[in-house]
């Protein structure tokens, strides 16, 4: 228990740190906080890619914001980045989106989310492999032709 009130605390006092030295910041609230992937290693490797200012780019599939009943992000939405364990690390504001079929992803936007090697086929390779985790248990498949949503940021501060 003592490590999830932990976590709750880091993220409250990066958010807090944030606002004192970004007065006029347009978001007042805490925003949400989430780690990217679904294992420890990738989202602490994510997270740290945020942190050194080298993934500017998330690619969550359009099946997704559907099945969990989600808003698309929108430019200027704020997210505090976490580790697997939910440390606060980073604060991110979203830049751009862009709605892209899975099998149109370009190595420009392959290089921008920063994981790997940075090529299109690590891109693919890991997150066909991901997509697919996520829709297994709705008895759902993997399509090339699905709707990624391409949403890029750039990291406004970090821990």
């Amino acid at each position: 228990m003592s490590e999830i009130k932990e976590s709750c605390n880091s993220v409250e006092t990066l958010w807090k740190d944030f606002l004192k030295g970004n007065p006029d910041n347009k978001v007042k609230e805490t925003p949400v906080s989430f780690y990217f992937c679904d294992n420890e290693k990738d989202a602490n490797e994510c997270a740290e890619l945020v942190v050194k200012g080298i993934k500017q780019a998330t690619a969550t599939s359009l099946w997704w914001f559907e099945k969990n009943k989600e808003n698309l992000p929108e430019v200027g939405n704020q997210y505090i980045i976490t580790d697997w364990n939910g440390n606060a690390k980073a604060i991110i504001e979203t830049t751009k989106v862009v709605l892209t079929p899975y099998n149109e992803i370009t190595p420009e936007f392959a290089q921008t989310e920063g994981e790997g090697d940075k090529s299109l086929a690590y891109w693919k390779r890991v997150h066909q492999a991901f997509y697919t985790r996520e829709m297994e248990p709705y008895g759902e498949e993997f399509d090339e032709s699905m709707i990624i949503v391409c949403e890029y940021f750039k990291t406004i501060f970090k821990k």
